[in-house]
């Protein structure tokens, strides 16, 4: 048997240590955050992605009473940016999430779907989405969703 280790790259970082760019697309991920349709989990999910072509789009979490139905957040924005925008590129996604019955002080990272919908769209525009995650006081900012899946069989 042989142990191995699989190792993941990010930055952990302050909110005052973004830049405007970034401060901006976190602003704009909590502010639809706060109209998500959250009305059976009271968990609130925002995101904002940044185009190619400095457009913001917006998505927040849309729950239905048959849960499989609803969506997140991440998953409202990127369907709406690629109708909407079929031949921009997203540069950048920020996500930030909150709950109404505790304090929920961590990040939250995208689920299995969105992070698959999210490879989808990095590879078909050949090019990495950075992918900002913003908890109570911590940001975290991976270079592509491939840092979320490290596995070491491909």
């Amino acid at each position: 048997m042989e142990n191995k280790l699989i190792s993941i790259e990010y930055q952990s970082l302050q909110l005052e240590e973004l830049s405007q760019e970034d401060r901006t697309l976190i602003n704009k991920a909590e502010e639809i955050r706060d109209k998500a349709y959250a009305v059976y989990s009271d968990f609130y999910v925002g995101a904002a992605l940044l185009l190619n072509c400095g457009d913001i789009v917006l998505g927040n979490n849309q729950e239905n009473i048959a849960f499989p139905s609803s969506l997140c957040a991440e998953r409202v924005a990127i369907f709406y940016c690629k109708a909407n925008y079929p031949n921009s590129k997203i540069n950048k996604i920020a996500i930030t999430a909150k709950s109404i019955k505790e304090a929920y002080n961590e990040v939250v990272t995208p689920c299995g779907s969105c992070r698959q919908v999210i490879s989808e769209y990095e590879r078909n525009q050949k090019s990495p989405i950075e992918i900002i995650l913003k908890g109570e006081k911590e940001v975290l900012i991976f270079k592509s969703i491939n840092d979320l899946y490290k596995s070491p069989i491909g």
